[in-house]
């Protein structure tokens, strides 16, 4: 079976919120990526070539080393485990590792192994020239006696493991075969970003992660069209005994498929500037959602909004998590009204990701038991105010405190279920406080929005939302609305009318 509607987008929020719980572990080659700009103004007189005239440098982690950049800038932590030489590239990624808060103590360092890098060089940020230095060599037995041991212990630690496979030698000659043993034995999944034509070498793994061209190249054939897609991944499901494949198709988007059930997600429409090191964005976020118990098909929607954010970007990018989250807002479009009820981390994060998208956001509460006219015009004039509307909503418990024990009527779930159905509502926030100060104090809204029954002085909050540099506005109520003037009318047998 082939499907193509994308998830409902709170699972994937609550996802997200839980990154900074997991420990992956990340296995590869770290690749040092020196970046050289400059501008071309003459020709030469040497030879016919031109003569880029730099105008600065910067470096960043390639590779392996990408994938745990990624990972540690979505919240996460991360464990590098790999081999690189005693030389200054090897100096560089170690010093950067360290820097980036990863734990360092699975990277080891060789005398006669030289570590890789790739330096680039651009004039009005186009590349006109890559130098690569680098020796494949596959480890020593040394080396990999201490590559095995070091992985050992950190996969105690680990919710989920990356082989992240450049091709340079770390995984080579039965290294990932072993360590996917490992993983297995210890109930730990195992996620590869391949490398080559021979998928035998990542047999056992969870799942593999290969772009188009790597997946036709794998099976032996060229791929296109979405059901070739599925049949190559079928069959190497059947040949290698992996759960699921993960299959990335640049504008296409990406192709979860199982055994049994596939699923296509489209891509977002956005300019590409640079596609360095996407492969290794979309693994390290599709590796933390799936830990922090996405399904699949959730896991790869996430990895697909996160690689339409980088390639976006220029050099070996990363991202954030607000980022992603507004990433994933507009590809999704307007909210479907059980999505927009949200607990207050969820809303934390998409209020900061409204706020990167440049929009303003508003916030009022209340109890809202009975859904009155009254209700409808406060909120349709407090949307007037921004671009998103957050309502905080008082819990059951807390109605309970305020009005009495008779109430609420209906119970904080129908509540909240009505109100996000109101087009001027973006989010629903339960909070289970007598007010709503802990919940502003954690969105800080720019528009804090009360009812004319109060005064600036009196609204909750009014001193937080100011202080933060946004402002307080008042709006008039409609007269002779009330949920408890509504109460009274219902026991009296008169007409709510």
């Amino acid at each position: 079976m082939i499907k193509h509607n994308p998830p409902s987008p709170e699972p994937l929020h609550r996802a997200i919120a839980r990154f900074g719980d997991i420990v992956v572990l990340v296995v590869g080659d770290l690749i040092l990526d020196r970046f050289v700009n400059g501008v071309i103004e003459r020709i030469s007189p040497e030879a016919p070539i031109p003569v880029l005239h730099g105008r600065g440098e910067s470096s960043a982690m390639g590779g392996a080393g990408n994938v745990v950049a990624n990972i540690v800038s979505l919240g996460a932590r991360a464990i590098p485990v790999s081999v690189m030489g005693t030389d200054p590239a090897g100096d560089s990624l170690a010093r950067m590792l360290g820097e980036l808060g990863a734990d360092t103590a699975g990277l080891v360092q060789q005398h006669g192994r030289m570590t890789s890098s790739k330096s680039r060089f651009s004039a009005l940020n186009q590349q006109v020239l890559r130098f690569d230095e680098e020796e494949i060599k596959p480890l020593g037995e040394a080396e990999r006696a201490e590559l095995i041991r070091c992985f050992r212990d950190a996969l105690q630690q680990a919710d989920i493991v990356i082989l992240s496979d450049y091709g340079k030698g770390i995984l080579l000659d039965g290294v990932a075969a072993e360590l996917i043993a490992i993983c297995r034995e210890a109930g730990k999944p195992v996620l590869v970003d391949p490398k080559g034509r021979d998928y035998a070498r990542y047999a056992g793994a969870t799942a593999v992660t290969p772009n188009r061209k790597e997946l036709g190249e794998a099976v032996g054939h060229a791929v296109f069209a979405d059901d070739e897609i599925v049949a190559a991944a079928r069959e190497l499901i059947s040949a290698h005994g992996f759960d699921f494949v993960v299959a990335t198709r640049s504008e296409k988007g990406m192709s979860v498929v199982g055994p049994d059930e596939a699923r296509h997600i489209a891509t977002q429409a956005r300019e590409v500037f640079d596609v360095s090191g996407a492969g290794d964005t979309v693994i390290a976020t599709f590796a933390l959602a799936l830990a922090a118990g996405a399904d699949p098909v959730a896991a790869a929607s996430i990895a697909n909004a996160a690689g339409g954010v980088v390639v976006g970007k220029r050099g070996t990018a990363r991202l954030s998590v607000e980022e992603l989250i507004g990433a994933l807002f507009r590809s999704h479009g307007p909210t479907a009204h059980k999505d927009a009820i949200l607990d207050a981390t969820s809303a934390a994060r998409m209020v900061a990701a409204w706020k990167a998208e440049g929009l303003s956001v508003g916030f009022t509460n209340g109890c809202f038991d009975i859904l009155h006219a009254g209700h409808v015009s406060l909120l349709h004039a407090a949307r007037s105010q921004c671009d998103r509307l957050v309502l905080g909503l008082n819990s059951d418990a807390s109605v309970r405190r305020l009005k009495g024990p008779g109430r609420p009527v209906n119970d904080q779930h129908d509540r909240a279920c009505v109100l996000a159905a109101l087009a001027s509502v973006d989010a629903v926030v339960v909070f289970e406080e007598d007010t709503p100060l802990a919940l502003i104090e954690a969105l800080l809204p720019d528009i804090l929005v009360k009812g004319a029954d109060y005064t600036i002085n009196t609204v909750v909050g009014a001193d937080v939302v100011q202080k933060a540099g946004g402002r307080v506005v008042l709006v008039d109520l409609v007269a002779g609305k009330s949920t408890t003037g509504t109460i009274g009318k219902m026991r009296a047998g008169g007409s709510t009318n």
